[in-house]
């Protein structure tokens, strides 16, 4: 009868951790091999597919800018929610934030380009993405803490609302030609400098890396975030403000969120629209998730997502495959990546081996 009652599979949590140098190679080599028979189906041979990729990334300088590019507003944003997951206060509203960031900036983009020099316009543009990127942030933190709502529903809310508020202004006080829909370009003055072929926007999310690095490891605010994340009942009894420590960490994450709405708006778009955000604040979940919230290993998974966004965009137009395939080739590498997590700290237990622990035992 136990026998009959016991499941054909559960799962159980790893007390070490053996296959970690083992699972990693064999599910990229699963992710390769699986996108290479979806290019197959596709009429198409996966070493001149891959190769493109590679080539359509990194190959050439003006490439491997457009790569970087669009790993700067990924490791920002992963940046900017890894404190709120690890205080397990679950941030969906990153794209949300970026957007709110962006509207501040553009503001001073638009109105002020004339009126302040260029390095204190944009010092103002960063500031103010910055401070509203934080209070956008700090609205669902706060009945979080005051009334105990979901954060999860709330954040994610709170970006649409955000998206209508850009919709209206391009058709409606920031509208450039009547009609048009359109957010005029910014003036020169309101655009970030490059810095080796990129706007130097890598550079602040590099210096945000170490800083966030430093922030959850070594200093009292990091480790209060720690003892939130594994225990709230703990960090009250410890004496800690919980409700206070969660309005500060969120008002953190969105104002680097914030932060990258500006970096994004005045470096790589330079203009403001309603999906200035694309997609960013969600993908970045995925980068914090499979990098454990380091900061530094971040960095690689945010470029290893945009090799794939970058080379996939050259697969498209050199060989003329559709651009869902691209999408389709970065979900199969993000679900074999998310399984090695899975088999780094899981292990499966079929009924058979259940079996054989009971009578060891």
């Amino acid at each position: 009868m136990h026998e009959q009652n016991t499941p054909l599979i559960r799962l159980a949590k790893r007390d070490d951790c053996p296959g970690r140098s083992v699972h990693p190679r064999r599910l990229l080599v699963a992710a390769i091999l699986l996108g290479a028979l979806i290019f197959l189906i596709m009429g198409h041979s996966p070493v001149s597919a891959y190769g493109t990729i590679l080539s359509g990334s990194l190959g050439k300088k003006t490439a491997v800018w457009q790569t970087v590019k669009i790993a700067i507003p990924l490791l920002g944003t992963a940046l900017a929610i890894a404190p709120c997951f690890k205080m397990r206060f679950w941030n969906i509203g990153a794209e949300g934030q970026i957007t709110a960031g962006a509207v501040a900036a553009s503001y001073f983009a638009l109105f002020w380009y004339d009126k302040l020099p260029s390095p204190v316009l944009l010092a103002v543009m960063a500031a103010s993405g910055a401070l509203f990127g934080g209070l956008w942030a700090l609205i669902p933190a706060f009945f979080k803490a005051r009334w105990g709502t979901n954060e999860t529903l709330f954040t994610l809310m709170m970006n649409y609302i955000i998206i209508g508020v850009v919709k209206w202004l391009q058709g409606g006080p920031w509208e450039g030609r009547p009609g048009s829909q359109i957010i005029p370009q910014f003036d020169s003055a309101a655009v970030l400098p490059k810095v080796l072929g990129v706007h130097c926007g890598w550079i602040i999310v590099l210096a945000l890396t170490v800083l966030m690095y430093i922030y959850m490891k070594y200093t009292k605010q990091g480790y209060e975030i720690a003892v939130i994340g594994e225990s709230e009942n703990t960090a009250r009894y410890a004496g800690m403000n919980v409700g206070r420590i969660i309005m500060r960490t969120m008002f953190l994450s969105g104002a680097i969120s914030g932060l990258v709405g500006f970096i994004v708006c005045s470096g790589a778009n330079n203009t403001l629209y309603d999906g200035v955000a694309a997609g960013v604040g969600f993908t970045a979940i995925t980068v914090a998730w499979l990098a454990q919230l380091n900061p530094f290993a971040m960095i690689g998974i945010s470029g290893l997502l945009a090799v794939l966004e970058k080379g996939a965009d050259t697969l498209q137009t050199r060989m003329t495959v559709p651009a869902s395939i691209s999408d389709i080739i970065t979900g199969i590498f993000l679900f074999c990546m998310l399984g090695c997590e899975f088999f780094i700290n899981y292990q499966m237990i079929f009924r058979g081996k259940h079996r054989e622990e009971v009578s060891g035992a």
